[in-house]
């Protein structure tokens, strides 16, 4: 019985001392993001699924770089997790303050999606003149979404017709690998063309209007 015992006990400690190693492990498993890294996911849409990807770990570090460390990309990232209610619970007013202040900061995936909301009505009444000036900042930035955007809008007759150029030469300049999204540019861009001077349209391709 007391070799029994001494066996049954031995079993019980090197199982416990491995389930404690996986627990372990699985907590080290997950390293916070790099704000280049964050960027890119933030630029390829994928930040929110990759916290949810992570199991949620990194709910605590992520807030803290937010609020203690003003990060614009983790304070986007945060104010995007409020606003959806992903890995915390939903508070869209503290979201929207959050992705202000990365916009704020000059983010311009923050500056973009604040313009997108508002010409969207996203979360908020539909208003055209703060969703230009959110997005043509963005779109100075050199931000595409931004720019074709706000070509949208200036096709549909909002904005001023002194913007046009600049617009005109950021997606005249812009580079994507996308047929699709090239095909699109082609079209606003000849949109915009449309309603300007040759001259200007000649002046347009020569200058940048890009920080």
């Amino acid at each position: 019985m007391r070799i029994l015992f001494f066996f049954v006990l031995s079993v019980m400690f090197l199982f416990a001392n491995s389930s404690a190693f996986a627990m372990k492990k699985n907590l080290q498993a997950v390293q916070i993001y790099t704000d280049n890294q964050l960027l890119d996911l933030i630029k390829d849409n994928k930040h929110l699924s990759q916290v949810v990807l992570d199991e949620c770990q990194l709910v605590q570090d992520i807030e803290a770089r937010a609020n203690k460390a003003n990060m614009p990309s983790y304070q986007f990232l945060w104010g995007d997790m409020l606003a959806y209610g992903v890995c915390v619970k939903k508070d869209i007013p503290l979201g929207l303050h959050y992705m202000h202040l990365a916009a704020d900061q000059g983010l311009a995936e923050g500056l973009e999606q604040l313009g997108r909301y508002y010409h969207m009505g996203k979360f908020m009444q539909v208003d055209i003149d703060r969703a230009i000036v959110y997005l043509k900042t963005a779109a100075s930035l050199d931000n595409l979404a931004a720019q074709m955007r706000l070509a949208s809008l200036y096709e549909q007759g909002y904005g001023s017709p002194l913007d046009y150029p600049a617009l005109y030469s950021q997606l005249h300049h812009s580079v994507t690998d996308d047929k699709v999204i090239h095909k699109q540019i082609s079209v606003l861009i000849s949109g915009l063309a449309s309603k300007m001077p040759s001259k200007v349209i000649e002046q347009a391709k020569r200058t940048s209007y890009t920080n």
